[in-house]
């Protein structure tokens, strides 16, 4: 039997029906200018300014619906009021979610101990998933934390909670420093 055949056994409602149809809009300033201003920012200074408004977030926040709410030196965290457009097909927030608010949080971690003019790169990301997340989660905080700073490799440790502060997702990654004088 075909999938079509099993849909239609269902007797499932149109799934493409007019009142099912979502849409979301998203709109986010040019990344360019707003690197170019950090750039002559301290990683902290920088990451205080995204988080007051200062400066604009990164396109892949606004995409996701994310936002910083804690920029303090050697930690971050990130919030996001999940939504159904971040859902797979089983009704649970797709993983890579998760994946992009860590990486996110955990880069940003780092970049609060720098220097103005260097940055850093993702080199690996390994996530562990302990418990789904889903629109019912409640406000979803991922938490990026500096493990070690290094001249050339910088790692460090994440952590996703769900609104009631379980530990729904556990990372580390790996980091390259790129340009500047490098980390101490």
């Amino acid at each position: 039997m075909t999938v079509a055949g099993n849909v239609e056994r269902v007797k499932a409602p149109d799934l493409f029906a007019s009142e099912l149809r979502r849409e979301r809009v998203v709109d986010w300033q040019a990344p360019g200018p707003a690197a170019r201003a950090a750039m002559g920012m301290s990683g902290l200074e920088a990451m205080r300014a995204i988080r007051d408004g200062l400066l604009p977030p990164p396109p892949m926040a606004k995409l996701i619906g994310f936002r910083m709410a804690v920029a303090e030196p050697g930690r971050v965290v990130m919030e996001l009021d999940a939504e159904e457009s971040l859902e797979n097909t089983i009704g649970l927030l797709h993983g890579a979610t998760a994946a992009a608010l860590l990486d996110t949080a955990m880069g940003c971690a780092i970049s609060t101990m720098l220097p103005a003019g260097q940055t850093s790169v993702t080199l690996d990301l390994k996530l562990t998933y302990l418990r789904p997340l889903s629109v019912k989660s409640g406000t979803i905080q991922a938490e990026g934390k500096i493990i070690k700073l290094g001249r050339q490799t910088s790692y460090t440790e994440g952590f996703v909670r769900d609104g009631a502060g379980n530990l729904a997702v556990h990372a580390t990654a790996t980091f390259t420093m790129i340009g500047g004088e490098k980390a101490k």
